[in-house]
């Protein structure tokens, strides 16, 4: 399941996928490329139109393998990235099946995502870029793989609150840093953008921004904490990816050595 697929592959080859491949990608076309432009990030929905985006499919997020192909998935989408636009990401639909849909809380897929990222860290072989801290309370740390820094989006079919955060499958995206060079808050597009970006995600979620919403890098932000938001305004006290992280390290398993 660890091919890289473009819009324009899947546009016209959608029916040589599985039954819930096509309907993951169906649904989220329909959401970000819906007729009334309302969908808040404005990078992901220029990105789709102009096949900038690519696609993954990985297991059951409650399996080994899903790690596993998380982390082909981006270990060939690093090669790749820089390639395909200036509006770049990777979107990865998991399989998400019915026990999962009628059970699993918002909490459940929090817990999830992050025991896939640290499984991806856990296999990944690459150490982290010299300006990235190891350590997730400091403002350099992000998520890396294969020695490429993304931020990481996660959407969930349990979230009701915060529209934006909602998905019919389990989802993952990773942005890859390089995107944000023209689109930070040292530029005046980067600023505008992001009022831009803020007043649609208001709009679309019908509630106020999350409050752990802010720039890489700015000395108050910790970028673990908008990776996955809850439906309220609630995170937890630390970081799961320390948690998972220490858990492994204590059975001989190090991450990025």
């Amino acid at each position: 399941m660890t091919d890289l697929y473009a819009k324009d592959w899947l546009d016209a080859h959608i029916n040589t996928l599985a039954e819930w491949q096509q309907d993951a990608f169906h649904q989220f076309a329909k959401m970000i490329a819906d007729p009334g432009n309302t969908y808040p990030c404005i990078p992901g929905r220029q990105g789709f139109l102009t096949n900038n985006l690519r696609f993954g499919f990985a297991a059951d997020p409650r399996s080994e393998q899903a790690a596993l192909d998380v982390l082909e998935l981006l270990q060939a989408y690093g090669r790749c990235s820089r390639e395909t636009g200036k509006f770049a990401s990777l979107v990865i639909f998991f399989q998400t099946p019915a026990d999962m849909l009628n059970s699993f809380s918002v909490e459940d897929y929090e817990e999830l995502f992050w025991s896939v990222l640290s499984g991806v860290s856990a296999r990944d072989g690459a150490p982290l870029p010299a300006h990235i801290s190891k350590d997730p309370s400091h403002h350099s740390w992000e998520f890396c793989c294969d020695g490429e820094p993304y931020f990481s989006f996660c959407g969930t079919p349990a979230h009701i609150v915060r529209k934006s955060r909602m998905f019919p499958h389990f989802l993952i995206a990773f942005q890859p840093r390089w995107v944000f060079e023209e689109i930070n808050d040292s530029t005046p597009f980067g600023r505008h953008m992001k009022k831009r970006i803020r007043q649609k995600l208001e709009a679309y979620d019908g509630i106020p921004a999350h409050p752990s919403l802010k720039w890489y890098g700015q000395e108050d932000n910790h970028e673990w904490k908008q990776y996955f938001l809850r439906d309220d305004e609630s995170v937890p006290s630390k970081c799961p990816y320390t948690y998972m992280k220490n858990k492994l390290k204590a059975v001989g398993v190090l991450f990025h050595k």
